[in-house]
Protein backbone atom coordinates (compact mmCIF):
# COMPACT_ATOMS: atom_id res chain seq x y z
CA UNK A 1 0.00 0.00 0.00
CA UNK A 2 1.05 3.45 -1.06
CA UNK A 3 0.26 6.95 0.52
CA UNK A 4 -0.13 10.20 -1.74
CA UNK A 5 3.90 10.82 -1.69
CA UNK A 6 4.29 7.26 -3.29
CA UNK A 7 5.90 6.00 -0.02
CA UNK A 8 5.55 2.17 0.70
CA UNK A 9 2.66 2.24 3.82
CA UNK A 10 3.08 -1.26 6.06
CA UNK A 11 0.25 -1.21 8.85
CA UNK A 12 1.37 -3.94 10.50
CA UNK A 13 5.59 -3.27 10.70
CA UNK A 14 7.41 -0.26 11.67
CA UNK A 15 10.77 0.53 9.64
CA UNK A 16 13.12 0.20 12.23
CA UNK A 17 16.02 0.75 10.54
CA UNK A 18 14.78 4.62 9.32
CA UNK A 19 14.32 5.32 13.44
CA UNK A 20 17.33 7.41 15.09
CA UNK A 21 18.91 6.19 18.24
CA UNK A 22 16.71 8.35 20.55
CA UNK A 23 13.47 6.82 18.64
CA UNK A 24 15.06 3.09 18.53
CA UNK A 25 15.88 3.67 22.40
CA UNK A 26 12.25 4.76 22.68
CA UNK A 27 10.63 2.10 20.89
CA UNK A 28 12.78 -0.81 22.80
CA UNK A 29 11.62 0.75 26.05
CA UNK A 30 8.34 0.57 25.07
CA UNK A 31 9.15 -3.49 25.00
CA UNK A 32 10.56 -3.64 28.35
CA UNK A 33 14.05 -3.54 27.15
CA UNK A 34 17.32 -1.25 28.78
CA UNK A 35 18.78 1.22 26.39
CA UNK A 36 21.89 -0.40 25.95
CA UNK A 37 19.89 -2.78 23.59
CA UNK A 38 19.12 -0.25 21.32
CA UNK A 39 22.57 1.08 21.24
CA UNK A 40 23.63 -2.41 19.97
CA UNK A 41 21.04 -2.37 17.61
CA UNK A 42 21.71 0.28 16.25
CA UNK A 43 25.44 -0.44 15.97
CA UNK A 44 24.76 -3.81 14.01
CA UNK A 45 22.28 -1.51 11.75
CA UNK A 46 24.67 1.13 10.99
CA UNK A 47 28.32 0.36 11.34
CA UNK A 48 28.50 -3.39 11.17
CA UNK A 49 25.85 -3.30 8.43
CA UNK A 50 23.99 -6.49 9.42
CA UNK A 51 21.84 -7.40 6.70
CA UNK A 52 19.45 -9.16 8.92
CA UNK A 53 18.09 -9.61 12.96
CA UNK A 54 20.35 -13.09 12.79
CA UNK A 55 22.91 -11.49 12.50
CA UNK A 56 23.06 -9.66 15.79
CA UNK A 57 24.38 -12.40 17.16
CA UNK A 58 25.04 -10.48 21.02
CA UNK A 59 21.33 -9.89 20.74
CA UNK A 60 19.31 -12.73 22.62
CA UNK A 61 17.80 -15.17 20.20
CA UNK A 62 14.04 -14.85 21.62
CA UNK A 63 14.44 -10.90 21.35
CA UNK A 64 15.73 -11.35 17.68
CA UNK A 65 12.77 -13.50 16.37
CA UNK A 66 10.49 -10.96 18.14
CA UNK A 67 12.17 -8.19 16.11
CA UNK A 68 12.06 -10.37 13.20
CA UNK A 69 7.97 -10.65 13.53
CA UNK A 70 7.91 -7.20 14.63
CA UNK A 71 9.48 -5.20 12.58
CA UNK A 72 10.28 -4.11 8.83
CA UNK A 73 14.45 -4.58 7.81
CA UNK A 74 15.75 -3.05 5.07
CA UNK A 75 18.44 -5.38 3.00
CA UNK A 76 18.79 -4.66 -0.72
CA UNK A 77 19.49 -7.23 -2.95
CA UNK A 78 21.95 -6.73 -5.41
CA UNK A 79 20.44 -7.27 -9.33
CA UNK A 80 23.60 -6.48 -11.35
CA UNK A 81 26.72 -5.03 -11.25
CA UNK A 82 28.28 -3.41 -14.35
CA UNK A 83 31.94 -2.82 -13.91
CA UNK A 84 33.67 0.15 -15.81
CA UNK A 85 37.20 -1.58 -17.65
CA UNK A 86 38.21 2.23 -17.92
CA UNK A 87 38.44 3.13 -14.43
CA UNK A 88 36.79 0.70 -12.32
CA UNK A 89 33.59 2.69 -11.65
CA UNK A 90 31.03 0.53 -10.77
CA UNK A 91 27.01 0.93 -11.36
CA UNK A 92 24.72 -0.97 -8.90
CA UNK A 93 20.93 -2.32 -9.62
CA UNK A 94 19.64 -2.72 -6.36
CA UNK A 95 15.86 -4.84 -5.70
CA UNK A 96 13.24 -3.34 -3.57
CA UNK A 97 11.47 -5.52 -1.62
CA UNK A 98 8.29 -4.48 -3.58
CA UNK A 99 9.89 -5.22 -6.54
CA UNK A 100 10.86 -2.22 -7.82
CA UNK A 101 14.69 -1.17 -8.43
CA UNK A 102 17.12 1.24 -8.19
CA UNK A 103 20.69 2.33 -9.45
CA UNK A 104 23.76 3.30 -7.22
CA UNK A 105 27.08 3.96 -8.74
CA UNK A 106 30.42 3.95 -6.79
CA UNK A 107 33.41 5.73 -7.97
CA UNK A 108 36.88 5.43 -6.84
CA UNK A 109 38.97 8.97 -6.47
CA UNK A 110 42.12 9.35 -4.83
CA UNK A 111 41.04 11.62 -2.02
CA UNK A 112 38.61 8.34 -1.28
CA UNK A 113 35.39 6.68 -2.16
CA UNK A 114 32.34 8.25 -3.00
CA UNK A 115 28.69 6.91 -4.07
CA UNK A 116 25.93 8.19 -5.91
CA UNK A 117 22.51 6.93 -4.56
CA UNK A 118 18.94 7.51 -6.19
CA UNK A 119 15.72 8.97 -4.22
CA UNK A 120 13.14 7.89 -5.86
CA UNK A 121 11.90 5.25 -7.63
CA UNK A 122 11.73 6.82 -11.01
CA UNK A 123 10.66 10.52 -11.04
CA UNK A 124 8.41 13.10 -11.84
CA UNK A 125 10.34 16.36 -13.04
CA UNK A 126 10.34 15.20 -16.86
CA UNK A 127 13.60 16.99 -17.15
CA UNK A 128 14.23 16.04 -20.96
CA UNK A 129 17.54 15.07 -21.05
CA UNK A 130 17.30 12.91 -17.92
CA UNK A 131 16.53 8.88 -18.55
CA UNK A 132 15.28 8.64 -14.94
CA UNK A 133 12.13 10.31 -15.59
CA UNK A 134 10.81 8.92 -18.75
CA UNK A 135 8.33 6.02 -16.82
CA UNK A 136 7.44 8.49 -14.44
CA UNK A 137 7.63 8.58 -10.59
CA UNK A 138 6.69 5.07 -8.85
CA UNK A 139 7.53 6.10 -5.52
CA UNK A 140 9.66 8.07 -3.22
CA UNK A 141 12.16 5.45 -1.16
CA UNK A 142 12.05 5.09 2.83
CA UNK A 143 15.70 6.86 4.52
CA UNK A 144 16.40 3.17 5.21
CA UNK A 145 16.37 2.45 1.39
CA UNK A 146 18.74 5.19 0.64
CA UNK A 147 20.59 4.52 3.72
CA UNK A 148 21.50 0.80 2.38
CA UNK A 149 22.41 1.67 -1.07
CA UNK A 150 25.38 2.66 1.10
CA UNK A 151 25.55 -0.13 3.65
CA UNK A 152 24.98 -2.61 0.62
CA UNK A 153 28.27 -1.17 -1.63
CA UNK A 154 30.60 -1.14 1.45
CA UNK A 155 29.36 -4.55 1.92
CA UNK A 156 30.60 -5.78 -1.84
CA UNK A 157 33.64 -3.53 -2.12
CA UNK A 158 34.74 -4.07 1.46
CA UNK A 159 35.62 -0.23 1.09
CA UNK A 160 34.98 2.84 3.00
CA UNK A 161 32.64 5.66 1.61
CA UNK A 162 34.15 8.79 2.05
CA UNK A 163 31.48 10.52 -0.20
CA UNK A 164 27.89 10.42 -0.83
CA UNK A 165 25.45 12.19 -3.92
CA UNK A 166 21.98 12.19 -3.63
CA UNK A 167 21.83 12.86 -7.28
CA UNK A 168 20.56 9.30 -8.79
CA UNK A 169 17.22 8.53 -9.55
CA UNK A 170 14.57 10.66 -8.45
CA UNK A 171 14.08 14.36 -7.38
CA UNK A 172 15.74 14.78 -3.80
CA UNK A 173 13.76 17.64 -2.50
CA UNK A 174 10.59 15.65 -4.28
CA UNK A 175 11.25 13.46 -1.44
CA UNK A 176 12.09 15.78 1.89
CA UNK A 177 11.21 14.23 5.17
CA UNK A 178 12.51 10.93 4.13
CA UNK A 179 15.87 13.02 2.65
CA UNK A 180 16.34 15.17 5.56
CA UNK A 181 16.31 11.78 8.24
CA UNK A 182 18.50 10.31 5.65
CA UNK A 183 21.45 12.66 6.27
CA UNK A 184 21.02 13.05 9.91
CA UNK A 185 21.55 8.67 10.18
CA UNK A 186 24.32 8.82 7.44
CA UNK A 187 25.90 11.56 9.55
CA UNK A 188 25.21 10.64 12.94
CA UNK A 189 28.44 9.90 15.17
CA UNK A 190 26.76 6.45 16.35
CA UNK A 191 27.02 5.34 12.53
CA UNK A 192 28.72 5.85 9.84
CA UNK A 193 29.28 9.25 10.75
CA UNK A 194 29.88 10.62 7.41
CA UNK A 195 30.57 14.37 7.65
CA UNK A 196 27.89 16.60 6.35
CA UNK A 197 30.40 18.35 4.46
CA UNK A 198 31.21 15.23 2.44
CA UNK A 199 27.25 14.92 1.14
CA UNK A 200 25.66 16.58 -1.63
CA UNK A 201 22.44 16.95 -2.86
CA UNK A 202 21.14 17.18 -6.06
CA UNK A 203 17.74 19.26 -6.98
CA UNK A 204 16.01 20.61 -10.07
CA UNK A 205 14.82 23.89 -8.54
CA UNK A 206 12.21 23.10 -6.08
CA UNK A 207 12.37 27.10 -4.41
CA UNK A 208 10.03 26.20 -1.37
CA UNK A 209 12.21 23.31 -0.40
CA UNK A 210 15.34 24.65 -1.09
CA UNK A 211 14.39 27.47 1.31
CA UNK A 212 13.43 24.71 3.87
CA UNK A 213 16.38 23.18 3.82
CA UNK A 214 18.48 26.46 4.10
CA UNK A 215 16.68 27.01 7.21
CA UNK A 216 17.87 23.52 9.01
CA UNK A 217 21.76 25.15 8.77
CA UNK A 218 22.88 22.05 7.60
CA UNK A 219 26.96 21.75 6.32
CA UNK A 220 26.17 19.58 2.96
CA UNK A 221 26.40 20.96 -0.53
CA UNK A 222 23.64 21.73 -2.32
CA UNK A 223 23.61 21.14 -6.43
CA UNK A 224 21.42 22.86 -8.13
CA UNK A 225 20.10 21.37 -12.29
CA UNK A 226 20.59 24.79 -13.59
CA UNK A 227 20.92 23.79 -17.20
CA UNK A 228 20.20 27.10 -18.98
CA UNK A 229 20.70 30.62 -18.62
CA UNK A 230 16.92 32.06 -19.26
CA UNK A 231 13.48 31.28 -18.47
CA UNK A 232 12.85 30.56 -22.12
CA UNK A 233 15.51 28.09 -22.61
CA UNK A 234 14.66 26.34 -19.35
CA UNK A 235 11.46 25.70 -19.58
CA UNK A 236 12.27 23.97 -22.87
CA UNK A 237 14.93 21.72 -20.82
CA UNK A 238 12.89 21.52 -17.68
CA UNK A 239 9.20 22.01 -16.60
CA UNK A 240 9.80 22.43 -13.14
CA UNK A 241 10.69 26.25 -14.73
CA UNK A 242 7.26 27.01 -15.49
CA UNK A 243 6.52 26.87 -11.67
CA UNK A 244 9.97 28.84 -10.39
CA UNK A 245 12.11 31.62 -12.25
CA UNK A 246 15.79 31.85 -12.98
CA UNK A 247 15.48 34.85 -10.33
CA UNK A 248 13.79 32.99 -7.93
CA UNK A 249 16.52 30.46 -7.84
CA UNK A 250 19.33 33.01 -7.72
CA UNK A 251 17.44 34.87 -5.13
CA UNK A 252 16.71 31.18 -3.15
CA UNK A 253 20.31 30.34 -3.51
CA UNK A 254 21.84 33.66 -2.06
CA UNK A 255 19.04 32.90 1.04
CA UNK A 256 20.60 28.90 0.97
CA UNK A 257 24.40 30.86 1.09
CA UNK A 258 23.43 33.04 3.87
CA UNK A 259 22.00 30.84 6.24
CA UNK A 260 24.06 28.19 5.80
CA UNK A 261 27.75 29.90 5.12
CA UNK A 262 27.67 27.02 2.18
CA UNK A 263 28.91 27.61 -1.68
CA UNK A 264 26.42 26.34 -4.11
CA UNK A 265 27.50 24.32 -6.79
CA UNK A 266 25.74 24.68 -10.41
CA UNK A 267 25.38 21.90 -12.44
CA UNK A 268 25.05 22.81 -16.14
CA UNK A 269 24.37 19.99 -18.80
CA UNK A 270 25.97 21.04 -22.16
CA UNK A 271 23.53 20.24 -24.65
CA UNK A 272 24.98 20.73 -28.27
CA UNK A 273 23.28 23.56 -29.86
CA UNK A 274 20.92 24.12 -27.06
CA UNK A 275 22.75 25.55 -24.39
CA UNK A 276 26.64 25.45 -25.24
CA UNK A 277 26.97 29.34 -26.87
CA UNK A 278 28.64 31.98 -26.13
CA UNK A 279 25.93 34.23 -25.32
CA UNK A 280 24.95 31.25 -23.17
CA UNK A 281 28.24 31.60 -21.33
CA UNK A 282 28.23 34.50 -20.56
CA UNK A 283 24.39 35.01 -19.29
CA UNK A 284 25.92 32.20 -17.31
CA UNK A 285 28.70 34.41 -15.51
CA UNK A 286 26.11 37.09 -15.62
CA UNK A 287 24.16 34.52 -12.99
CA UNK A 288 26.98 33.24 -11.14
CA UNK A 289 29.26 36.06 -10.73
CA UNK A 290 27.16 37.76 -7.80
CA UNK A 291 26.79 34.34 -5.55
CA UNK A 292 29.61 32.38 -3.91
CA UNK A 293 29.09 29.52 -5.93
CA UNK A 294 31.06 26.73 -7.95
CA UNK A 295 29.86 25.73 -11.63
CA UNK A 296 30.29 21.95 -13.12
CA UNK A 297 30.09 21.80 -16.49
CA UNK A 298 28.50 18.12 -17.65
CA UNK A 299 29.04 16.93 -20.95
CA UNK A 300 25.38 15.43 -21.53
CA UNK A 301 24.87 11.69 -21.56
CA UNK A 302 23.07 10.97 -24.96
CA UNK A 303 20.03 8.48 -24.53
CA UNK A 304 18.17 6.63 -27.13
CA UNK A 305 14.97 8.49 -26.34
CA UNK A 306 15.97 12.04 -26.93
CA UNK A 307 17.61 13.81 -30.01
CA UNK A 308 20.18 15.51 -27.51
CA UNK A 309 23.81 15.58 -28.72
CA UNK A 310 27.06 15.99 -26.24
CA UNK A 311 28.34 19.05 -27.01
CA UNK A 312 32.03 18.95 -29.11
CA UNK A 313 35.29 19.09 -26.77
CA UNK A 314 36.32 22.16 -28.25
CA UNK A 315 33.53 23.60 -27.69
CA UNK A 316 33.14 22.59 -23.88
CA UNK A 317 36.61 23.87 -23.18
CA UNK A 318 35.97 27.33 -24.63
CA UNK A 319 33.11 27.68 -22.93
CA UNK A 320 34.95 26.71 -19.44
CA UNK A 321 37.72 28.94 -20.52
CA UNK A 322 35.52 31.75 -21.28
CA UNK A 323 33.64 31.21 -17.71
CA UNK A 324 37.53 31.09 -15.91
CA UNK A 325 38.85 35.09 -17.73
CA UNK A 326 35.48 35.79 -15.67
CA UNK A 327 37.10 34.35 -12.31
CA UNK A 328 34.02 32.34 -12.09
CA UNK A 329 34.61 28.64 -10.17
CA UNK A 330 34.20 26.23 -12.98
CA UNK A 331 35.24 22.56 -13.70
CA UNK A 332 34.21 20.19 -16.20
CA UNK A 333 32.55 16.52 -14.45
CA UNK A 334 34.96 13.93 -15.22
CA UNK A 335 33.37 11.12 -16.96
CA UNK A 336 33.46 7.91 -14.64
CA UNK A 337 32.21 4.53 -16.51
CA UNK A 338 31.51 5.83 -19.69
CA UNK A 339 31.43 2.30 -20.84
CA UNK A 340 28.63 1.22 -18.50
CA UNK A 341 25.73 3.28 -19.50
CA UNK A 342 26.59 6.70 -18.40
CA UNK A 343 23.06 8.23 -17.96
CA UNK A 344 21.50 7.46 -14.99
CA UNK A 345 18.31 5.18 -14.54
CA UNK A 346 19.30 3.58 -17.86
CA UNK A 347 20.12 0.20 -16.17
CA UNK A 348 16.98 -0.05 -14.47
CA UNK A 349 14.82 0.95 -17.47
CA UNK A 350 16.57 -1.72 -19.49
CA UNK A 351 15.44 -3.73 -16.99
CA UNK A 352 12.24 -2.64 -17.06
CA UNK A 353 11.91 -2.66 -20.72
CA UNK A 354 13.64 -6.01 -21.54
CA UNK A 355 11.31 -7.78 -18.50
CA UNK A 356 13.71 -10.17 -17.70
CA UNK A 357 15.66 -11.46 -14.53
CA UNK A 358 18.90 -9.96 -13.89
CA UNK A 359 22.05 -11.95 -12.40
CA UNK A 360 24.14 -11.33 -10.00
CA UNK A 361 27.57 -10.60 -11.09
Amino acid sequence: MQNSDGQIQNNDKLDIKSLNLQELTEELAALGEKTFRAKQMYEWMHVKLARSFEEMTNLPKAFREQCTGRYSYTALEMLRMQESKLDGTRKFLFGLADGNMVESVWMRYKHGNSVCISSQVGCRMGCRFCASTIDGLERSLTPSEMLDQIYAITRITGERVSNVVVMGIGEPMDNYDNLLCFIRLLTDENGLHISQRNVTVSTCGIVPRMRQLAEEKLQITLALSLHATTDEKRRRLMPIANQYSIEELMDTCKYYFELTGRRITFEYSLVGGVNDTDEDAKELIALAAPLCCHVNLIPVNPIKERDFVQSETARIQAFKNKLERNKINVTIRREMGRDIDGACGQLRRKNLTEGTAALPV
